[in-house]
């Protein structure tokens, strides 16, 4: 069982990663030494591949604080994989004398281990409040038709593309808070809901629409990689041709070496030579 936690962590329980989550985010943890020892400390993840700790390990003098830089890389979000992430901070008082950390770490008592885990929270941009104007322009943008309130000619009228134009809505408003009817207020209501609704479904659209394209500029990569995997092992096949084989200028010509007399004929006509000037000696 591990020991207790010296190290003060900062948060202590959770570590809030803000989308979107198409580019790389940060987060920060924060590790304090109140005590008078020397601590050895180590983070460690269950995404590893996920995530880049800066730094993920090092020594806490007494009373030191160091501020620990977490990037999540980027990626699609999907809810299956909210907080199943998690961090783990271990950490252990330094053994006195001259140690090598490495060798720390892998002959440690597991009793003598303090650790402390964290989940990783995932969090999408909050909703921003619109302006009445803003919000008129993308429920006309969005196509949404709003009926008519039943009041007299005083009520604005329909734009072409299905909303109420921003002058037209604030004047309307203007009306509702001068004339007080209970009517208007809740058709003004009914109005405004709707278009929350039409810019609640554009902000989703356009994450969406983010999401398709990180998945399109991966596959993208994937595909440069194969092909340039592919032509380098072209090139090393090409490479590894046999290479033709050229004749050898400064070889003699065969002919010339078939026209040399042998050396034996030369020796046998010699001894022939000799042999018919001592016989012809003696006959005459």
């Amino acid at each position: 069982m591990s020991k207790q936690q010296l190290l003060i962590i900062e948060p202590a329980h959770e570590l809030k990663f803000v989308g979107p989550f198409c580019t790389a985010v940060s987060s920060f943890m924060r590790l304090t030494n109140p005590t008078e020892h020397v601590i050895l400390f180590k983070i460690k993840t269950t995404a590893p591949k996920k995530y880049c700790v800066r730094p993920n390990c090092g020594i806490l003098e007494p009373k030191d604080t160091i501020e620990i830089t977490i990037v999540l890389q980027p990626f699609i979000f999907e809810a299956a994989e909210k907080n199943k992430h998690k961090f783990m901070v271990q950490s252990m008082i330094m053994p006195e004398g001259d140690v090598h950390i490495d060798s720390v770490w892998k002959d440690c008592n597991p009793a003598n281990l303090m650790d402390s885990k964290l989940r990783c929270v995932f969090e999408l941009p909050e909703e921003k409040e619109m302006t009445l104007s803003e919000m008129a322009e993308l429920g006309g943008a969005n196509k949404r038709e709003v009926s008519d309130p039943a009041v007299p000619d005083d009520t604005p009228k329909k734009n072409v593309s299905g909303g109420l134009g921003a002058s037209e809505l604030q004047s309307s408003a203007e009306k509702d808070k001068s004339s007080g009817g209970s009517g208007n207020s809740a058709d003004g209501s009914d109005t405004r809901k709707l278009l929350e609704e039409a810019a609640t479904n554009l902000r989703h659209e356009n994450m969406i629409l983010k999401e398709s394209l990180l998945r399109l500029q991966l596959e993208k990569e994937n595909i440069s990689k194969e092909l340039a995997a592919q032509s380098s092992s072209a090139k090393s096949s090409s490479s590894g041709a046999a290479v033709p084989e050229y004749a050898n200028v400064y070889r003699p010509p065969a002919l010339a070496a078939q026209q040399q007399i042998p050396i034996v004929y030369v020796a046998a006509a010699i001894a022939l030579a000799v042999f018919g000037f001592i016989l012809g000696k003696f006959v005459l």
